[in-house]
């Protein structure tokens, strides 16, 4: 992590990916995020995957970097304890992101009648605010139809919509923190999971294809639509994505698999281009059945070495485990990465950021934090309670602290 935000404060009240991960992402750049949680966790506060002790690995990472205070806001005096944090005096403070309704005691009026230039940035599943996750945004907007081959939709394993919108939520706070401290302005900002996907959909392209196109794109397996690129299996079982997007990327396959002359061959049989990468898509199951024979002899450590020589664009397929057990990128070698003790769980491989900022010292990522680890603190310095008054919502079940292993 690198703290260019350090001064910052920001208050979090959230569960699952989009918000918790915005969050992360402003404690990795150095902001003081503190997350607020009911007393004993919230909804996914022991979501899998668990470690071999039960806690969550999902919830430890995506909370690096945070503190943390335990407050039963079902409780009328838990409820204000939130709201005077949120609404907190100070330059550098009043910045608020949920996932949670806007409304009740998180309302945006109840919050902004105690500080006008809040900044307040809530995600919701639709415009509308309804509720959505990635899965449900994800088949409403057809990739799925798209991934695989043929009718049947499949899923991705990935929540690409979430993760997006966490970073969506990341730029919201900053450019609406820009705009106060330049004309002291606050502002509640809305953004909708389902939104942020259906403005990918258009920017990438596939709304204008959709209402323009004669004919609706089809699922196409492992290629890649538009251009070259598909997955070979080599001898001793490896198999390698490779990709000819530039015309140099599309050189560098011919070259290395040395098949020059029947390239030129299928271009005049089949009267394309191959300069032109939607030529080179148009015939994209033929020139497979070139280079497989080249790849089909050639062992991993033999295909790389040739590959890399010849500059080709390309990738092995590994699984996650063999990732974290194997690439020297998913491991210390990669300044990215440190060991990290996670309490209640043990070390592992933690991630900080990726943006590496020139002025600015590297430092390795933080734990998250236990439930409630900083309530007495938060209350003390930042609320100013002092300890009877701590003592007593403590005793009242108002506030907890972090939870004994």
């Amino acid at each position: 992590m690198q703290k260019i935000l350090k001064g910052m404060r920001v208050v979090e009240g959230s569960a699952f990916v989009a918000a918790p991960s915005g969050g992360m992402t402003l404690a990795q750049l150095g902001a003081d995020v503190i997350r607020f949680d009911q007393l004993g966790g919230g909804i996914d506060y022991k979501r899998w995957p668990l470690s071999d002790t039960g806690k969550s690995l999902y919830w430890n990472s995506l909370n690096k970097g945070k503190r943390s205070i335990a407050v039963d806001f079902r409780n009328k005096e838990g409820r204000e304890l939130v709201q005077r944090l949120i609404a907190e005096p100070g330059e550098d403070n009043g910045l608020f992101v949920t996932n949670f309704p806007a409304k009740g005691f998180l309302s945006d009026e109840i919050l902004r009648a105690k500080r006008n230039d809040l900044i307040y940035v809530n995600l919701t599943g639709d415009r509308k605010g309804g509720s959505a996750v990635d899965y449900t945004v994800n088949s409403r907007i057809g990739l799925p139809y798209l991934t695989g081959e043929g009718e049947k939709p499949i899923n991705n394993p990935f929540p690409v919509w979430d993760v997006l919108a966490g970073q969506q939520i990341a730029v919201a706070l900053l450019a609406a923190e820009r705009h106060r401290s330049k004309f002291s302005e606050g502002q509640f900002v809305k953004i909708a999971l389902a939104d942020v996907a259906m403005a990918t959909m258009g920017h990438l392209g596939y709304i204008a294809e959709a209402q323009l196109a004669d004919e609706g794109r089809k699922a196409i397996g492992n290629h890649i639509f538009g251009t070259f690129g598909h997955d070979f299996a080599l001898k001793d079982g490896c198999r390698v994505m490779i990709v000819g997007i530039s015309q140099k990327q599309w050189n560098a396959i011919v070259t290395v698999t040395q098949t020059e002359n029947e390239i030129l061959s299928l271009e005049e049989e089949l009267d394309l281009d191959f300069s032109n990468e939607g030529d080179r898509f148009s015939a994209r199951k033929k020139l497979c059945e070139i280079f497989a024979p080249w790849f089909a002899k050639k062992r991993f450590a033999d295909a790389k070495k040739s590959l890399d020589e010849a500059g080709v664009c390309w990738g092995r397929y590994q699984k996650v485990e063999e990732l974290v057990r194997n690439d020297p990128e998913c491991s210390v070698e990669n300044p990215m990465f440190s060991i990290v003790n996670q309490p209640g769980v043990g070390e592992y491989l933690t991630p900080s950021q990726a943006m590496q900022f020139s002025s600015f010292e590297h430092h390795p990522p933080e734990p998250a934090p236990l439930l409630g680890e900083h309530t007495d603190e938060i209350l003390s310095e930042i609320l100013r309670l002092d300890s009877l008054e701590i003592a007593k919502l403590h005793d009242n079940k108002i506030v907890a602290g972090p939870e004994v292993s």
